[in-house]
């Protein structure tokens, strides 16, 4: 077979899930761009949901957007944090996806007379799913990350269709495993037992990995990796350590330290001796450690006990901290235990809150009571999509008058929907993929905090909502300090709002945090927390 322009990485885990897969992937991708080469990483997720749009944050964690309007792994984000490149639809495959695809083929004739089977139906979907990205966009390495870990039931027609395309790419693919080296404080000693069960699994499938990452909480010496070499029949060096890091942003020189890159390029019998530039990077991770100053500001939401729920946010917030030398440390408050009696004292000492998105009415009344707090206080306020949403209608009940203020979302008889369903989904059944997704236009008023921070009057940001502002009360707002400073032109749609009285007080409608980086930390942010830092 012809050798190939793109390269593929397949990575794999074992043992237990939460080791990092992700991370060891975009780091893995950090080091590859960082050489000059164009990197592109993607997710298989093993469950039978099409997308994780429909699944409760405790079910899944973070929903993460794509410009396309994907609703995705929340991975992703991490993807696009590390490489500093967009990700697509293309770059989280589902079995709900495939099956779907596979199924919808059947019902059109495509296998006509054909029994319909998990091989070959199923894994050539997968196989061209996953050779989707190298195909049109020319990456030279698409780095594959696989979901769950080797055994799962739900894992195995992606493992048996990666184990098809390294003979079919040959040479042009590897196998990274990931696995974990515990160990046991009675016996004081690291135990390689677990990742010898996970590679003889894997080889039970048919892969026998090329490198592997051994998770673990104490160094691993010489001893240990030859062990580990001679049982998983790996080399030596291809026993690479993966330690525990007091940031997920320290992972990238670790694995270079590690001469992860390296190894992979060997395996794939590419010369490259361009030396791996992280000057940006490590700069980040030198003001990420030495800060100048410490601020602490609040995070209500009502998944606060799930941070990953809010994981682009809490990023978000470090990426914009840490460029202004600043450690912003989050006290995360359940909205649920705000009210009015005890708002004062959940806020003390916090110099900005924000108030994260999310859908239904738990926690309404805390987010109430919170904004109305801050807007009072002159405490710097940053509110996300339902943020958004529950500063209008604090203002609505409060400075308007309209005690019965709401959103239909929450109560679909109100008598001043300040907040309303948009037109286009009043007659929208279905509930998966059919919010406004993606991103979208916004042009932006002059003399606002938006536009001072964007630097720009035109913006594109990405969205995941269902309702929006009721422009019937727009004047009203307006005329008693509430402000629209940003509008999608096409629509009409507000899409930020504020306080120009207030030393920062702003509403968005769309999702910022998803568009955050080391590199490009979000203006929004910056301006959040440098509001912060003047308080």
């Amino acid at each position: 077979m012809a050798k190939s322009a793109t390269k593929y990485l397949f990575v794999t885990g074992g043992v237990t899930s939460s080791l990092g897969k992700g991370i060891i992937a975009a780091s893995l991708g950090k080091l590859l761009s960082a050489r000059g080469y164009s990197v592109t990483i993607q997710k298989l997720d093993p469950y039978i949901n099409i997308d994780p749009g429909t699944m409760n944050p405790y079910e899944h964690g973070e929903c993460f957007v794509t410009d396309d309007g994907a609703e995705t792994d929340l991975d992703l984000g991490h993807y696009e944090r590390f490489l500093d490149n967009r990700t697509s639809q293309a770059n989280n495959v589902t079995t709900g996806r495939v099956y779907q695809t596979v199924i919808n083929k059947e019902r059109n004739g495509d296998y006509l007379g054909k029994t319909v089977q998990i091989i070959p139906h199923i894994t050539d979907e997968i196989k061209r799913r996953i050779k989707l990205l190298g195909e049109t966009e020319k990456y030279d390495f698409v780095i594959t990350e696989i979901g769950g870990t080797v055994g799962d039931i739900e894992s195995l027609p992606y493992i048996e269709a990666v184990r098809q395309l390294k003979w079919e790419l040959e040479s042009d693919a590897i196998f990274i495993h990931l696995t974990l080296v515990p160990y046991l404080s009675a016996a004081k000693e690291l135990k390689t037992k677990p990742t010898q069960h996970s590679v003889k699994m894997l080889l039970e499938s048919g892969i026998q990995p090329d490198i592997l990452v051994c998770r673990t909480e104490h160094h691993l010496n010489s001893d240990i990796r030859r062990k580990i070499s001679r049982f998983c029949n790996v080399e030596i060096e291809s026993v690479i350590e993966s330690i525990d890091a007091s940031s997920i942003y320290d992972v990238p020189l670790m694995m270079e330290k590690e001469g992860l890159d390296k190894v992979v390029l060997k395996k794939l019998e590419i010369t490259n001796n361009t030396k791996v530039e992280l000057g940006e990077w490590s700069s980040f991770l030198e003001k990420l450690r030495n800060p100048k100053r410490n601020i602490k500001i609040g995070l209500v939401g009502k998944y606060v006990e799930l941070q990953d729920a809010y994981k682009s946010i809490s990023e978000s917030i470090l990426h914009a901290g840490t460029l202004q030398d600043c450690k912003v440390e989050v006290k995360w408050i359940h909205a649920e235990e705000i009210n009015k009696d005890n708002v004062s004292e959940k806020l003390t000492g916090l110099k900005g809150v924000l108030v994260a998105p999310g859908f239904g009415d738990r926690g309404m009344e805390g987010k109430i009571e919170t904004i109305k707090f801050v807007r009072e206080n002159n405490i710097p306020f940053f509110g996300i999509c339902l943020g958004m949403q529950s500063a209008v209608i604090e203002f609505a009940k409060n400075v308007l008058g309209y005690t019965d203020a709401n959103s239909t979302e929450m109560n679909k008889d109100t008598s001043t929907p300040v907040i309303d369903l948009m037109e286009e989904q009043k007659n929208i059944i279905q509930k998966g993929g059919t919010m406004r997704l993606g991103s979208y236009s916004c042009s932006l008023s002059k003399a606002s905090n938006a536009i001072n921070s964007y630097g720009e009057t035109e913006i594109n940001e990405r969205h995941r909502h269902r309702f929006e502002f009721n422009n019937k009360y727009l004047s009203e707002f307006e005329k008693k300090g509430m402000i629209a400073t940003g509008k999608n032109k096409k629509t009409n749609l507000v899409e930020i709002v504020e306080i120009p009285k207030h030393p920062w007080f702003v509403g968005v409608q769309f999702h910022p945090e998803y568009k955050s980086t080391v590199s490009t930390p979000h203006p929004l942010f910056v301006g959040f927390i440098k509001a912060c830092i003047s308080k």
